[in-house]
């Protein structure tokens, strides 16, 4: 990789992890030593079924999902993952047990891999990123944890705004199917509300 491509990962990364801790930039150059560039083509997998998760990733650019297979043979979309998200398979990547989802890149995606090791190495000499990860690893479980009561006490419209609300880039990114799946809702039924929505706004 070339100077530019590092600093620019770098600012990219030091501007996700200042919301959360105070680094300083050589200590943000210590952390990107940790790191490994991963190249994706769109469709391609960062983790299959069956295999074992052994890292973190952070996106620099790009779109990512994590979906299951049912008993049905139908995709599930469990999360997605765009520029400047950290995203792992937490179930795997901590037990060390075979991963029951796929993690496949739905644009062509530029990634920094953080691997198990050297998450261990690198919270030893530098504590204040194992403070980062437990902040987003809070997040996530906080996150999670409000999707699964916003599908007990909302509508499936009422969903759909509000997902669109907080995440208005996803629209632009990730097919309407996968969005449907993501909340538990129909293909058909997401059509429906985009049509009422674009009705009200006329």
């Amino acid at each position: 990789m070339g100077a530019y491509n590092k600093k620019y990962m770098i600012e990219k990364l030091a501007q996700y992890v200042r919301n959360y801790i105070e680094i300083s930039d050589e200590e943000m150059e210590f952390f990107y030593q940790y790191l490994k560039v991963i190249k994706l083509k769109k469709k391609a997998y960062l983790l299959e079924e069956g295999k074992v998760c052994r890292a973190r990733y952070f996106v620099i650019k790009g779109c990512i999902r994590s979906y299951y297979i049912d008993e049905k043979g139908v995709e599930q979309i469990m999360d997605f993952a765009i520029d400047k998200w950290w995203f792992t398979n937490y179930n795997s990547l901590l037990n060390q047990s075979p991963s029951e989802n796929f993690i496949q890149a739905l644009e062509d995606t530029e990634l920094l891999e953080l691997s198990l090791g050297a998450f261990e190495e690198l919270t030893a000499k530098l504590p204040k990123i194992d403070r980062l990860f437990r902040i987003i690893m809070e997040r996530t479980i906080i996150a999670n944890s409000n999707r699964i009561k916003y599908t007990r006490v909302l509508s499936g419209e009422e969903m759909y705004h509000a997902f669109l609300e907080a995440n208005p880039q996803f629209f632009q990114r990730v097919p309407q199917y996968m969005i449907a799946s993501y909340l538990g809702l129909s293909p058909e039924f997401m059509s429906k509300i985009k049509k009422r929505s674009t009705k009200k706004k006329i």
